[in-house]
């Protein structure tokens, strides 16, 4: 299928995927443009209350709600009607962090992914190593999640899949020398990018902070020169609980983009526009099921038209012909 056909296919997968989050705030949104007959403290203190109970937090909607007062007294706006295309449009911009870089996939590089356990996190090293080989990357996956027996062999699975080498370390090794080992390699294999799967510990922080600090330790000394990248896995159906990871990572790794599973099936989608608007870090992949597919390269301007189910000018009128 040619990557035009994957991304259309992927867009109405998404808009399926959003259904209960679509149902959990545009219904809500709907209502009140329908409810109210004038914009006044009310209609805002509504139109607050959904966003927040739709889980785009407060930050976002407080910051979103600001930027349409100020468009509908700009525009001259009397009618609660005339401005629900503003809020998409406000929804919309506070998405936009700034221009999301890929740069891992344009220089050698090692990308490290951290989440805790479930989330999705061997899955998403898995799916991105497919993509890697798909563009001709040459690919390393190291194992260093030894702390979760199932972890090395689900890996292991996705390594044969995708057809990318694995180093891994057996059940309880230590996780630094298994990153020892997967430089040294990607080294000696000239390879493109060495993705490394951490174990997903958050409850003990200061385990956890050691961890990566003695990973990236390792990494300065072995593998310097390479361009590094850090993502976070969080599942998007945890909704405010994810924020709340995101941010513990945070505090103990510099983060430089999100990626969002478990898209498909949650109301909790609005996570997406919370977790970029309080953490200024570009959500970069985002995930709505299982197949490698499924993981796209995430786009604001998409995910909106998604939510709010507008379809492309284009595609619209291919469908009326339809």
């Amino acid at each position: 299928m040619s990557e035009e056909g994957k991304k259309k296919g992927f867009f109405s997968r998404l808009v399926e995927g959003l259904t209960k989050t679509r149902d959990n705030i545009v219904s809500g949104i709907d209502s009140v443009f329908r409810g109210f007959s004038k914009l006044d403290d009310e209609f805002y203190e509504e139109l607050e209350e959904i966003l927040i109970m739709g889980d785009l937090g407060v930050t976002a909607t407080e910051a979103i709600l600001d930027k349409l007062k100020e468009k509908v007294k700009e525009n001259h706006i009397k009618e609660p009607a005339e401005c629900k295309q503003l809020l998409i449009d406000s929804i919309r911009e506070q998405m936009q962090v700034e221009q999301t870089a890929y740069r891992f996939e344009e220089e050698k590089s090692v990308v490290l992914v951290i989440g805790v356990n479930g989330v999705g996190k061997t899955t998403t090293v898995g799916k991105l190593a497919g993509k890697l080989k798909d563009q001709g990357k040459k690919v390393i996956i190291a194992g260093a999640d030894t702390f979760r027996a199932a972890a090395g062999n689900q890996l292991k699975e996705w390594a044969n899949r995708s057809g990318v080498d694995m180093i891994g370390g057996a059940e309880g090794a230590d996780p630094g020398a298994v990153v020892y080992d997967a430089a040294a390699a990607a080294k000696a294999r000239n390879a493109d990018v060495l993705l490394v799967d951490t174990a997903g510990r958050l409850h003990n922080k200061k385990n956890l902070m050691n961890e990566l600090g003695k990973i990236n330790r390792i990494l300065e000394k072995e593998y310097p020169d390479v361009y590094r990248e850090t993502l976070v896995v969080l599942d998007a159906t945890t909704g405010q609980n994810a924020l709340a990871q995101a941010r513990e990572f945070s505090d103990v790794a510099k983060i430089s983009g999100i990626v969002l599973t478990k898209m498909d099936g949650t109301a909790k989608g609005g996570i997406a526009v919370a977790v970029q608007s309080e953490l200024h870090v570009p959500v970069k992949y985002i995930g709505v099921g299982e197949t490698i597919d499924d993981l796209q390269k995430f786009d604001a301007d998409e995910f909106v038209n998604a939510l709010f189910d507008v379809q492309k000018e284009g595609e619209e009128n291919h469908a009326d012909a339809g």
